[in-house]
């Protein structure tokens, strides 16, 4: 199995653009195709905080449909469906910017894309095992005992992390290094946690290096073990939002 698998692009469609085609996909027909046969996989955090977030959505619900991609919800995944289901959420941390260009729509290309994103999303895992289960994409990472189950406790940590109810002071959750602990023989890629360079510990890759926050958008290529990416072109840099880790 060949992938090329995106960290949280988070409505970075030109990084997201200009990435595939640095890993070799064409555009011809509208989506990224490799003429290799490779596969596509996302972490999850498609939309948010950058300009272009339903023409993310857009793009990678068409290669799930033509199965030449794999995605993984992350957590603004889940606040999105929530809002176009009607729930009450908080239109705060990036979520605003998605619903602008949700509201600067028609009602019939408000149907469209809601539709298409809950589509997305219902048909998606918590996360997935890939390559004979010793590959898992997902979005925040997974303990090694937690591989295999679905219940909430397991969902919490997928769309979260290892987080351990106590606020740092910015207001952001404290979460624990799940990573630190990991013990498994299989590759565990995620992101959700942003960090200034793909970050290998473990047998474990967080790929998240904030292209919404003005650094890059990176992929992490399997078998290859590799890292690509390519520079932010649409977001300012903000140095407070990377962690270390």
């Amino acid at each position: 199995m060949m992938l090329d698998i995106i960290g949280d692009i988070h409505g970075c469609f030109d990084e997201y653009k200009l990435l595939t085609e640095k890993l070799g996909y064409s555009w011809e027909s509208g989506i990224p195709l490799h003429p290799d046969g490779r596969l596509l996989a996302f972490v999850g955090d498609l939309t948010d905080r950058g300009p272009k977030s339903l023409k993310v959505i857009e793009s990678v619900a068409e290669l799930v449909k033509k199965k030449k991609a794999f995605y993984a919800p992350g957590n603004h995944c889940n606040k999105l469906y929530r809002y176009f289901l009607g729930n009450k959420v908080q239109i705060t941390h990036g979520l605003e910017t998605t619903v602008e260009e949700y509201e600067a729509l028609n009602q019939e290309e408000q149907q469209k894309i809601s539709g298409t994103f809950q589509w997305l999303y219902e048909n998606a895992p918590l996360y997935h095992l890939l390559d004979d289960g010793q590959l898992i994409v997902v979005h925040a990472g997974i303990r090694e005992d937690f591989i295999g189950k679905h219940n909430k406790r397991v969902k919490d940590f997928v769309l979260y992390g290892d987080i351990t109810g106590k606020a740092l002071p910015d207001g952001r959750p404290e979460r624990r290094d799940w990573a630190l602990h990991y013990q498994g023989s299989r590759w565990i890629v995620y992101g959700h946690t942003p960090v200034k360079e793909a970050r290998f510990l473990n047998r474990t890759v967080n790929i998240d290096t904030g292209a919404v926050f003005g650094n890059k958008l990176s992929a992490f290529r399997y078998p290859e073990e590799e890292i690509v990416s390519v520079p932010s072109v649409s977001m300012p840099y903000d140095e407070t939002r990377f962690r270390d880790l």
